[in-house]
C-alpha cells in the first residue's frame, strides 16, 4: 500500500471510530462542537499510531482505539490554540474555528470533553487485553500532552511572544519538540507499546519527524497559500516571532528539514523494507502544502 492509500486508510477509520463513539453521546452544542473539531485534517498522527502497530502485527481493529485517542487530543490542543487568549485564530482547515462556529465556552469545554474522551479510549479493553499495556499507553499519553510535553511547549511558545530577546535555535528547538513533538513521538511508539516492544527506534525516527514536521510548518508560514493550507499564514513574521526560518533562513531551514528526514528513514533500518511506508511519511512531512 502506498504511504497516500495508508494514510487515507488510517483517517478513515479513525473517523469511523469517532463518529460511532460520539453517536451516543447526544446533539447539544458541546457534542455538535466535539464532532466539528475531530472532523477533517491528514490525521498523520493516527497514521502513525496504526502504521507502527502494523509493524508489530498489530491489527488495526485494535490499533484504532490509541489512533483515534491521540487525535481526540490533537483536535483539543487546536480548538484551544485557536482560542483569543492563545493564538486568536479565526480559520482552522479551512472552516471557522470552534470559538467562532459557537462561542468561547463552547469550545473550551469541547476541548475539555475531547481531552476526557482520549483516555476512556484507551482505556477500552479494546484498545489491549493486557490491562498493564492500557495503563502504559494512558499514562505516556498524559506526560506526551501535559505540563511537561504539549502544554509545556504551549506556554513556552507563548512566553517567546512578549519576550524581550528572541528565543535561540537551541530554544526553539526544545520548545517545539514539547509542542508538536511530543504528540508525534507517542504516536510512533504506540505501535511497539501495544505490542509489548522496545519503541526506540520508533522514537528517534518520531523524534527527527517532528522536528522536521514544525520546520516545514514555518516554510509553509512562508511560502504557503493560505486557501491550500486552510489557516492563516505569515502570523509568524507579523507577530516578530522567532521561527527555524528567521534563524536559519528560508534555504537553511529547507536544508534542515530534509536532513531531518534522512535522520528519521535511518532509524527506521530495523524494521527493513517493512517500514517503508513510514520513510514515505517523512518525505511527505517536508513537501505537503498544508
Amino acid at each position: 500500500m502506498t504511504f497516500k492509500a495508508a494514510l487515507e486508510a488510517a483517517s478513515g477509520r479513525v473517523q469511523d471510530c469517532l463518529a460511532a463513539e460520539l453517536a451516543g453521546y447526544g446533539d447539544d452544542a458541546v457534542i455538535a462542537a466535539m464532532r466539528y473539531a475531530v472532523a477533517g485534517g491528514k490525521g498523520l498522527r493516527g497514521f502513525l499510531v496504526m502504521e507502527s502497530a502494523r509493524l508489530h502485527d498489530v491489527p488495526a481493529a485494535q490499533s484504532v482505539w490509541a489512533a483515534a485517542a491521540v487525535e481526540a487530543v490533537h483536535a483539543y490542543s487546536l480548538v484551544h490554540d485557536d482560542l483569543p487568549a492563545m493564538d486568536d485564530d479565526d480559520l482552522r482547515r479551512g472552516q471557522p474555528t470552534v470559538h467562532v462556529k459557537w462561542d468561547e465556552a463552547t469550545a473550551i469545554l469541547a476541548a475539555d470533553a475531547l481531552q476526557a474522551l482520549a483516555f476512556a479510549l484507551l482505556a477500552r479493553p479494546e484498545c489491549a487485553a493486557d490491562a498493564g499495556r492500557r495503563i502504559a499507553l494512558v499514562a505516556s499519553l498524559a506526560e506526551a500532552a501535559g505540563a511537561r510535553g504539549m502544554v509545556l511547549g504551549q506556554a513556552q511558545d507563548i512566553a517567546a511572544e512578549t519576550a524581550k530577546v528572541p528565543l535561540t535555535l537551541h530554544q526553539i528547538t526544545g520548545l517545539q519538540a514539547n509542542k508538536t513533538g511530543a504528540l508525534i513521538r507517542w504516536s510512533a511508539e504506540a505501535g511497539a507499546r501495544l505490542a509489548g516492544a522496545d519503541p526506540a527506534p520508533l522514537s528517534a525516527y518520531a523524534t527527527s519527524l517532528g522536528l522536521a514536521f514544525q520546520i516545514a510548518d514555518d516554510i509553509l508560514d512562508v511560502e504557503g497559500d493560505a486557501g491550500t493550507a486552510g489557516k492563516r499564514l505569515r502570523k509568524d513574521a507579523e507577530a516578530g516571532k522567532a521561527t527555524f526560518v528567521s534563524l536559519l533562513g528560508l534555504d537553511g531551514a529547507k536544508a534542515r528539514a530534509e536532513a531531518l528526514v534522512e535522520e528519521a528513514e535511518a532509524a527506521l533500518a530495523p524494521y527493513g523494507a517493512t517500514a517503508e511506508t513510514l520513510r514515505a511519511a517523512a518525505r511527505f512531512v517536508i513537501a505537503r502544502e498544508k
